[in-house]
């Protein structure tokens, strides 16, 4: 069973908020695979499970703030009995284009502090992370009030894109391979980025 991990923040406040992309891609997978997700108390997250042609899946979204990720991943991974191999995070990327999404096998975590957290409570780098561009905002200094604030018009359509890339991505990923999806949805093209290579 694979585990698919979005980080975010809960509560209303951050539901459209690029922040969330996370929770926006494990929200649109439960839907294509008929999962419901759950609030639990014992592991501080909200899970679901689903089935796709990969085999059965875990969805995740931790309720520890982001932060704290790592947390309630570490609990996830352990109660269900799983190891790094098994997981894939999906997470925002400032440094990304609105829209685009990179797929790494592994690596650090870039500065993201879900990432950091996460990479923290496992003790380990090795696992696959898929990220989705949120861009910068406009302005010097916009960058806190864009990654939480509801996004509008064309953004969120760009964002809702990107969403849905990653989201095939993710399936790849399970169906196929990390270094299929990363020849896939690297490359460029709309909600791709350009460099494929593993790291």
């Amino acid at each position: 069973m694979k585990a698919v991990v979005g980080l975010g923040n809960p509560g209303s406040e951050y539901e459209k908020t690029p922040h969330n992309a996370g929770f926006a891609v494990v929200e649109l997978l439960a839907g294509r695979w008929d999962a419901r997700l759950k609030r639990s108390w014992r592991i501080k997250a909200r899970t679901g499970r689903g089935m796709c042609s990969g085999g059965k899946v875990l969805l995740v979204e931790p309720l520890t703030f982001m932060n704290r990720s790592g947390q309630a991943v570490s609990s996830v991974m352990r109660y269900n009995r799983l190891g790094a191999e098994d997981l894939i995070v999906v997470v925002d990327d400032a440094d990304l284009p609105m829209g685009r999404v990179r797929i790494k096998a592994r690596g650090s975590s870039g500065g993201h502090n879900g990432l950091e957290s996460v990479i923290g409570s496992l003790g380990t780098k090795d696992f696959v992370r898929i990220r989705v561009g949120i861009g910068r905002g406009h302005g010097k200094g916009a960058l806190v009030d864009h990654v939480l604030s509801p996004l509008k018009g064309q953004e969120a359509e760009q964002f809702g894109i990107g969403v849905e890339c990653a989201a095939d991505a993710v399936q790849c990923v399970i169906e196929n391979s990390v270094e299929k999806a990363m020849n896939e949805f690297n490359g460029g093209k709309p909600g791709g980025d350009s460099d494929g290579q593993p790291e």
